[in-house]
């Protein structure tokens, strides 16, 4: 869907200016949130789908899938900063080989939820990979849960299981809450989990409704009328809410606002869905923002951060970090599509085409 993919694109846009001027957008964190929705709600929907069709999920498919969309690449840029820190005597890559080799295993997030002071240098050459470590173990656990629940609830069960999993980790938070527990909140996949449950339930919501369903209707004309409002919300959070500095861990933000940021995204994934019509869905399927937002957006995501600290280490500072930032980055995500991702991607497809009208015969 072109609009998801403009969302893409403006979220990975947010980020890389959050990172280099956090003054000016100091809740820009909040798009990795809306990141973590649109992938709950993108997974489950292929899931489902498979459900299905086939009648079951064919787990070792789904995580080859993944693995090869996600791992490859990110080992490439991990091996990079790795090599940086021990071939250049750079200040800001003192020590990276260790963030490296914690990416590359995707436990970065664990490691920043076990420290209650200020992070240590451990991860902090590669500390944006911490949201890729929660949604790689909400990866691993989801299908296996929805497998289950597929096969031995009815639909109806299958919601109410999904909606209460989301409530969990708000009664969560609310019992870790504590200023020291920032951290912990704020880098555990338990208590982020409902951020990528609220865009799983929105898909297993829209798959259970008929064409014909007047709730499905109801549903649409909502989306149409509170998209606008949703981004508006969304973009005045970015702008003026601090979240990951010290002034801005309040009990409400850490208890009940990450569910919140959840619920304006899946508003704003359902209108682009829904309503591909209305005007946000048209500015965000914009030809060129769509392909940005489709082929580069994790390029640019796994690249952004250890490009702006080498131009830092360079000398790059003030405006020109943005727009050299984003100029290094943008050729880094098109190197790593065209020569890591699209090639494995390739690869896979012509694999699974040859082995179709072997498994069909079967059939």
């Amino acid at each position: 869907m072109a609009g998801l993919d403009g969302l893409r694109a403006v979220a990975v846009a947010l980020v890389i200016v959050y990172h280099v001027e956090p003054d000016r957008m100091p809740g820009g964190s909040v798009a990795v949130d809306v990141f973590f929705t649109l992938s709950g709600f993108v997974i489950t929907r292929l899931l489902v789908a498979e459900y299905a069709r086939t009648g079951g999920i064919g787990l070792w498919s789904f995580y080859r899938r993944r693995w090869l969309r996600l791992v490859p690449a990110m080992l490439l840029m991990c091996a990079v900063t790795a090599l940086l820190a021990v071939a250049l005597p750079l200040p800001l890559f003192d020590g990276a080989w260790v963030a490296a080799a914690l990416a590359a295993a995707s436990v970065v997030n664990l490691v920043r939820a076990g420290e209650s002071g200020a992070y240590s240098d451990l991860t902090a050459s590669l500390s944006h990979t911490w949201s890729l470590g929660v949604e790689e173990q909400f990866y691993l656990a989801w299908p296996l849960l929805l497998l289950v629940l597929l096969r031995h609830a009815t639909a109806r069960t299958v919601l109410g299981w999904a909606a209460a999993l989301c409530l969990l980790p708000v009664l969560w938070r609310m019992v870790l809450w504590d200023p020291t527990a920032a951290h912990r909140i704020y880098n555990g996949p338990d208590t982020r989990a409902d951020q990528l449950l609220v865009g799983a339930l929105l898909a297993l919501v829209l798959a259970r409704l008929r064409a014909d369903d007047p709730r499905l209707a109801l549903l649409r004309r909502w989306a149409g009328r509170l998209c606008w409002p949703a981004l508006t919300l969304l973009g005045l959070i970015a702008w003026q809410v601090p979240i990951t500095e010290p002034s801005g861990w309040n009990p409400v933000w850490y208890t009940v606002g990450f569910l919140a940021a959840a619920v304006l995204s899946a508003v704003v994934v359902v209108a682009m869905d829904l309503r591909p019509q209305v005007w946000p869905s048209r500015l965000l399927s914009l030809p060129a923002l769509a392909w940005v937002g489709r082929n580069l957006s994790y390029g640019m995501y796994l690249w952004h951060y250890p490009v702006l600290r080498l131009l830092s280490d360079l000398g790059v500072d003030g405006g020109w970090l943005l727009w050299a930032g984003v100029a290094a980055t943008v050729v880094a995500a098109l190197a790593s599509y065209h020569f890591i991702e699209r090639p494995l991607l390739r690869r896979d497809r012509f694999r699974v085409r040859k082995l179709a009208p072997v498994v069909a015969a079967a059939r």
